[in-house]
């Protein structure tokens, strides 16, 4: 019987090295732009201070472009986790395989995502199972939603 880890082709040292600069490349981007946005979100707090009479339109937008940036800010930061762990499973020496289906990721696959987990079968696949779970359950994300409004419910009965 082989053992499977023979049959993985491994990456050649010169494409992980490639990779590993690229992901250290797109990390120190990242952080770069999450300082910037950090510093420009604190200067337009500042702004606030004056007392010039504010629109409440101008409150909205304020709050909009304020949100926006959070959450490309939160986004940005799961990216470098993502790489991150990417560079562990480096010096670990598991990167480019397939962590679902244990099979090589094609070269073109990590040039555009360096930090890619899966093959783009797998990952398709994975989504798809999570889209299907989400829509199942409408409004809820996962089980525990749907058990503490049941518990919820639960405590207005008794209270009643």
């Amino acid at each position: 019987m082989t053992d499977d880890k023979n049959k993985i082709q491994k990456l050649k040292r010169s494409d992980i090295e490639k990779y590993k600069a690229l992901l250290w490349e797109k990390r120190n981007e990242l952080l770069g732009n999450v300082s910037y946005m950090e510093k420009d979100a604190l200067r337009e707090n500042q702004s606030d201070l004056s007392h010039v009479p504010i629109h409440m339109a101008d409150l909205g937008s304020d709050s909009y472009e304020q949100e926006f940036t959070l959450e490309l800010m939160d986004s940005e930061r799961k990216i470098i986790i993502e790489i991150d762990k990417a560079l562990q499973r480096i010096e670990n020496g598991e990167y480019g395989i397939c962590e679902i289906g244990g099979e090589p990721i094609p070269p073109a696959r990590l040039e555009a995502i360096p930090w890619a987990r899966c093959c783009v079968k797998c990952a398709s696949d994975s989504e798809k199972k999570s889209f299907r779970r989400t829509e199942s359950y409408g409004k809820y994300n996962n089980l525990s939603d749907i058990e503490d409004e049941d518990s919820d419910l639960d405590d207005v009965k008794k209270v009643s």
